[in-house]
């Protein structure tokens, strides 16, 4: 097996070490509880909690999963041995235990979810069936099938092949019943092999060797390759370079030394092979350095930042977590460093919490300046190999000798790294929906868990916000927060003119050229006449929302989803924003093969294209999923915009996240209503929250900005308070309307979610569930019913909502729900339904 692993010990076994140990590991799989394994006698002195072990699962499954607990208590059916130990310590730490166990409790998930959110995919391994042929069998072609022929010649050129390749060979998918009569016939076994995913990196190295660390040699060398050997001679000056006065003990990366030098291999190679050079391995980091060139002391905090700073100071005294509710661009980042550089200077580690990774590379650009590499970065884009060596650098963490990575910004998944001695935590724009993970379980909320790990490693939380979700600023307001407030922009910088213009009357009087109204494109030219930046924001991606047969009124719709499918012009292809689903686009209507097919709606790919054609000239670019697909696609973005190489930004919810760039001056929202017409008890809070902080991104840095805001709904209340910033006022007009209707924050909620591939299975078997918890919730529970998108990836969706009064015990609840799934899940024609429980859902 290609696993490192430990070589068992042999030496005599004393008394203590032939105890009869049990170990419970936590598996990936969505299955309750921990499994029970044995402990072989020679890996009782090696077994720590939080190693990997390898242990079987079922009759052939190979898996690894995490010790959570030794014991000596036997289990009631004989167990099966721990195969191997992966870890030569613990990668997990038993407050993380602490973490997972809360976690699958509140959101009523199992421990093997938690543990599969949790560790990065290259720590979780698990097994690959592999076909060899039995150990006796002997060739006899002619009673062999022509497929069966096929893979018996095979494995005698390749002793073992995978699933995937038997079907490459043979031609066809289903290959299990083919291997399984195979099997029957004792031509072929099957075998279960892990492979371990993480490997170290490492990249080849040169020295001086012992004999040219003398001058006198050294300096002879050099005069016989200046007369017949220059490029020789232009690499050993390089290394010098690199090497700096202590030349004779530095290590220079070949790579780095051959492009400095502007040299080939080959000439690298003949200095090695003149024994000049040492050439050799090292092990190298996959992460990026950085290196600080200023210091915290010279950030200057203005006097109504430095008493925001000291408020939150006293305020995390007395209480755990702190709401800081400050305007855009009113400086909460310099205040932000100054509790950071506070918290190390103590010993402790840093939590920095974003809700976008184009957010976290704008932040990383601000605080590496300050940190250099006691920052880290840890987010989905990062692969596998460098989340992994983010992970053991945070489990190295010791203030007294490693202080790299010390400081953690990253995206939700950054609560799950094993810190052991957490300080602060700080959550930067808290309001955002990003922060909730939807699928798949645990469906958590990094904000929510973010305070209870605060909790458990006894460490501060400050909640950041220009627009603070209403459940956070109702724990302010209620004193189980503590709230500082911060209403002006640095250096007194107005907050920008909001203009709303009216699409019915533009519309009407016949100025609207394409998706833009008069006084937008006139602001958008003064304001690039005037050598400012423009940002456009439209929460659509793609080119058109729908197609739309003119005839029949036919719109192409996904095979697998109940929604219709998005044109992008970019790739020319109807895509599926829900399962990925893409097909041509269509020259008729299927239907009545009409071909006059004409597009609705616009997105961001639109925006983009339309906009070139009224300012040619201009360097316009886009920021939205389809953009940023790749590692380095938001950094690229954005740099170009924060270079004033691209004058305007179209973009998604994307460019309303905490972005800061001096020179915008001026901002479009190009369509309001879809916003402030979204069917959720949220859609108000939402629709302020996003144009509020789009509206920000203006004007943060001298002149006053300018926003504009299409909408065929000019007199909207939530439009009418966005034009006075009035965000306490729409928050007591909103807190009214919650109470009496009984929703967050005064009522908890919990949506169980029912999914089967028949639609009239799963409406019977919605109703029989409801008339099982009706009598429990009485009218707290609403439903069964479709959700807005009834069908998603071939599975019809019902949905129940539970609303219960802050006042009950949550736990008691959700015990009592699980109770009844359980009882549920019992009958078996319930078995195919697919459950889902999402404990407050966004």
């Amino acid at each position: 097996m290609n696993i490192r692993i430990f070589a068992l010990n042999k030496f005599l076994m004393t008394s203590d070490e032939r105890r009869t140990l049990f170990a419970d590991i936590v598996l990936p799989i969505p299955v309750k509880g921990t499994f029970t394994y044995r402990v072989p006698f020679e890996l009782n002195t090696q077994i720590a909690v939080g190693q990997r072990a390898m242990v079987q699962f079922g009759k052939t499954k190979v898996m690894s999963g995490i010790v959570m607990r030794l014991h000596e208590t036997p289990p009631p059916v004989v167990p099966k041995y721990i195969m191997e130990l992966l870890d030569y310590k613990p990668i997990v730490l038993p407050l993380q235990f602490d973490f997972w166990n809360w976690m699958s409790d509140y959101y009523m998930s199992h421990l093997g979810e938690v543990m599969q959110a949790a560790l990065p995919s290259a720590l979780k391994l698990s097994s690959e069936s592999t076909v060899v042929l039995s150990e006796n069998y002997k060739l006899d072609a002619e009673i062999l099938t022509d497929f069966e022929y096929l893979l018996v010649e095979a494995l005698q050129i390749q002793p073992k092949l995978t699933i995937n390749e038997v079907s490459k060979i043979v031609g066809f998918k289903k290959v299990m019943p083919l291997i399984k009569t195979m099997i029957e016939k004792k031509i072929v076994v099957m075998e279960e092999e892990l492979s371990e995913k993480y490997k170290d990196k490492f990249e080849r190295f040169v020295k001086l060797t012992t004999e040219y660390q003398e001058d006198e040699i050294l300096h002879a060398l050099m005069d016989k390759l200046s007369k017949r050997a220059y490029k020789q001679l232009e690499l050993l000056l390089a290394f010098f370079a690199l090497a700096g006065s202590d030349f004779a003990k530095a290590e220079i990366s070949a790579n780095e030394l051959i492009k400095k030098a502007n040299a080939s291999q080959a000439i690298l190679n003949v200095l090695i092979k003149n024994n000049v050079f040492e050439v050799y391995n090292k092990k190298v980091s996959r992460l990026t350095s950085y290196k600080s060139i200023a210091s915290v002391a010279d950030i200057k905090l203005t006097e109504t930042q430095q008493a925001a700073f000291d408020s939150i100071k006293q305020q995390l005294e007395t209480k755990q977590q702190v709401l800081l509710h400050g305007v855009t661009s009113s400086g909460k980042t310099e205040i932000y460093i100054k509790l950071i550089q506070e918290t190390i200077d103590r010993g402790k580690q840093v939590l920095y919490l974003l809700p976008e990774i184009a957010l976290t590379t704008h932040i990383i650009n601000r605080l590496k300046y300050y940190f250099g590499n006691k920052i880290g970065v840890y987010h989905s884009r990062y692969n596998a190999f460098e989340r992994v060596e983010t992970w053991q650098q945070v489990l190295n963490f010791d203030a007294s000798r490693f202080t790299d990575r010390q400081i953690i910004v990253g995206s939700r998944s950054s609560v799950f790294l094993p810190f052991s001695n957490l300080g602060l935590i700080i959550v930067d724009e808290e309001h955002d929906s990003s922060y909730k993970q939807f699928d798949p379980a645990p469906r958590y909320h990094a904000r929510d868990s973010a305070i209870i790990l605060a909790n458990i490693h006894n460490a501060k939380v400050l909640l950041g916000s220009a627009t603070p979700s209403y459940e956070s600023y109702f724990n302010a307001l209620t004193g189980k927060y503590g709230l500082v407030t911060l209403s002006k922009r640095y250096g007194d910088v107005l907050m920008p003119d909001i203009e709303i213009v009216d699409l019915r009357n533009q519309v009407r009087r016949k100025m609207m050229q394409s998706h833009f109204s008069r006084p937008l494109i006139e602001q958008i030219k003064t304001t690039i006449e005037e050598k400012n930046q423009v940002i456009l924001f439209q929460n659509r991606r793609g080119f058109s929302l729908h197609l739309e047969c003119e005839q029949c009124n036919w719109i192409p719709q996904c095979k697998h989803c109940d929604v219709s499918m998005i044109y992008h012009k970019q790739q020319n292809m109807m895509r599926c924003h829900y399962c990925g689903y893409t097909t041509t686009v269509p020259t008729a209507c299927p239907e009545c093969h009409s071909s006059n097919i004409r597009m609705h709606g616009f997105g961001t790919e639109k925006v983009e294209e339309e906009l070139k054609l009224i300012f040619p000239e201009v360097a316009i670019a886009r920021l939205d999923l389809d953009t940023t697909r790749t590692k380095n696609g938001f950094h690229q973005i954005l740099e170009d915009f924060e270079d004033q190489k691209t004058a305007v930004l179209v973009g998604t919810q994307m460019v309303t996240k905490g972005l800061d760039f001096d020179n915008v001056k001026l901002v479009g929202i190009l369509n309001a209503d879809n916003m402030l017409s979204f069917p959720d008890f949220r859609a108000f809070e939402r629709s302020f929250q996003l144009m509020a902080q789009v509206s920000g991104r203006a004007g943060r840095k001298g002149k006053q900005g300018k926003v504009l805001i299409q909408t065929f709904q000019p007199n909207h209340l939530v439009l009418t308070e966005i034009l006075q910033n009035q965000f306490v006022k729409l928050f007591e007009q909103q807190m009214v309307m919650r109470k009496k209707i009984h929703y967050p924050p005064f009522y908890r909620l919990i949506v169980i979610r029912l999914k089967h591939r028949d639609a009239n299975v799963l409406n019977q078997v919605a109703n029989h569930f409801a008339s099982q918890l009706k009598p429990l919730f009485g009218q707290n529970l609403l439903g069964p019913e479709y959700p807005l998108v009834s069908r998603i990836k071939n599975l019809y969706i019902k949905q129940m909502l539970l609303k219960f009064e802050r006042k009950y015990n949550p736990k008691q609840i959700k015990e009592r729900v699980q109770q009844e799934i359980d009882l549920f899940k019992k009958q078996l024609d319930h078995k195919s339904v697919i459950i889902q429980i999402d404990v407050d859902p966004q």
